[in-house]
């Protein structure tokens, strides 16, 4: 698809036969909202960098500790503590590129990330799942399956931002050989495998390959697969994570690095404070990815918050997780790294605070210039839940953000004079030419909203934006067909997943 910004605004046929906006690369032309100074910056940047050398991080894997050992870090036997030189953690960050190519197995629905790119993805990681037809409910296979079937349908998500719901029917061994094979064959959008270990991260890479139907060779060129690497706040590193990113970093796939500081729990009760730990954080991680292959593939990622100081529960879309998310943009910025942010709310319903809580984020995320937006459709419950209805209604959402950023066309023809002159003092532009020229495509047309009077509104039934998105999801799955998928891809994929299966997959309790 073009990267053309001046898309014209009208309801385009879906692959399912929706009303949406067409499937488009997302550019930001507005300049970035800033939130800190740039003498601000500096401080939380040399911030980090004092709780690098001063205090150092936990790294809870040996190899790790043995590629920083070799690299010159202060390392002491028997300790997984590791304090760093600033300016050694600054050389290796400076090697990791600002932009890149994230390849699909559809050439057409490659994606940028970088500049001023956006790029939506799916909820992932939700334990539990809903819709208002049966509730909530653990996350399994069905409910897997159709959020992808749904994501694939919606022109708004770009990418798979993870599973969207955990499919706990599954055995943990081989769950995530049928996971992504799912992604493959549902779908033809970019998707993600977890950073759980060696042997997944490796199984993910090799799914990603053979969905492409490229040489290893190739895939090591063009990242085909991207992960998400969360730091134990505050200040450690895990080992399953530490494992999957090395296994990403050699093969030159994505990672999303992604301290999760919540403030005045796994961060100081300050956003100051919070984002110096998160800036620490993420750039140890960064520059470890580039230790083990310079110039291997990374994002920035900000996903600070705060808690409810009366419970202790986290709290999204929050004033102070708006101005975090601002923030991480300019941090990002300063080492010239794409960024990545998140579309958030902890309502335990999809109702007026799960949207208003969520459009806080998303606002926060564009104009903070993210290039990714993981959890842009379907969040709901603090991420404890992915829900059928919300991903609709994030869909509008995110195709009002898109349509907010398109530029303003300022020229003869959009003027309108000749218009103005045609209907003259007291008149009205119904009928005239100027006006009926842009009839289907003058303004932005909603997937969701109902904009009948109130007696055609009463007259229909009275359904409200919840139970409208769950009729669209049901009709979005009843027509779906998934993607065409080569033969010989399919034939090698259904291979590769039966053998790791007989092999028995992961080591699991």
């Amino acid at each position: 698809m073009s990267r053309n910004r001046t898309t014209p605004r009208r309801r385009r046929e879906g692959p399912v036969g929706i009303a949406q906006l067409p499937w488009q690369l997302v550019e930001n032309p507005l300049p970035p909202v800033e939130v800190l100074r740039p003498d601000q910056v500096e401080r939380i940047h040399d911030a980090s960098l004092t709780i690098l050398e001063e205090i150092g991080m936990d790294f809870l894997h040996d190899e790790a500790i043995e590629i920083w050992r070799q690299a010159g870090a202060r390392t002491t036997p028997g300790s997984r503590r590791v304090r760093f030189d600033r300016g050694m953690v600054l050389e290796a960050v400076a090697k990791a590129p600002s932009d890149y190519t994230f390849h699909a197995r559809n050439p057409e629905r490659d994606v940028h990330i970088g500049g001023r790119s956006i790029v939506f993805a799916s909820v992932g990681s939700a334990p539990n799942v809903s819709d208002i037809e049966g509730g909530r409910r653990v996350g399994n296979y069905r409910d897997y399956c159709n959020l992808i079937r749904l994501g694939q349908a919606l022109n708004a998500m770009h990418i798979f931002g993870g599973y969207p719901v955990e499919p706990v029917d599954l055995h943990p061994s081989t769950r995530h050989l049928d996971a992504l094979r799912a992604f493959v064959t549902l779908s033809d959008k970019p998707f993600h495998a977890y950073a759980l270990g060696r042997t997944r991260m490796l199984d993910g890479i090799e799914i990603a390959r053979i969905a492409r139907g490229v040489s290893r060779d190739q895939l090591l060129r063009e990242p085909s697969l991207f992960t998400v690497v969360n730091t134990s706040s505050p200040l450690r590193l895990d080992g399953p994570m530490i494992e999957g990113l090395i296994e990403m970093a050699k093969a030159g796939q994505i990672v999303a690095v992604t301290p999760f500081t919540l403030a005045g729990a796994m961060a100081p009760a300050t956003l100051a404070g919070a984002l110096a730990q998160q800036n620490a954080e993420a750039l140890a991680t960064i520059a470890l990815i580039q230790m083990v292959r310079p110039g291997a593939p990374v994002m920035y990622g900000g996903f600070t918050s705060n808690v409810d100081m009366k419970s202790g529960a986290p709290a999204f879309g929050t004033p102070e997780y708006a101005k975090a998310a601002l923030a991480g943009g300019q941090l990002a910025r300063r080492y010239g790294l794409p960024y990545r942010s998140s579309n958030t709310n902890a309502s335990n319903a999809v109702d007026v605070q799960a949207t208003y809580e969520s459009m806080v984020s998303l606002w926060a995320a564009t104009q903070g210039h993210a290039n990714m937006i993981m959890h842009s459709l379907g969040w709901l419950e603090g991420g404890l839940r992915a829900s059928f209805e919300k991903m609709i209604i994030d869909a509008e959402l995110v195709q009002t953000m898109v349509e907010f950023m398109k530029p303003i066309v300022v020229d003869d023809d959009t003027l309108g004079l000749d218009a103005i002159r045609e209907v003259g003092p007291g008149g009205h532009f119904f009928g005239c030419q100027h006006t009926l020229a842009r009839y289907e495509s003058a303004f932005y047309a909603p997937l969701l909203s109902d904009w009948r009077n109130f007696e055609a509104w009463q007259e229909a039934g009275a359904p409200d934006a919840t139970q409208r998105a769950h009729q669209l999801y049901k009709r979005i799955l009843a027509e779906f067909e998934p993607p065409p998928l080569d033969p010989a891809i399919a034939e090698e994929l259904d291979a590769f997943v039966a053998r790791r299966k007989e092999e028995g997959g992961v080591i699991s309790d």
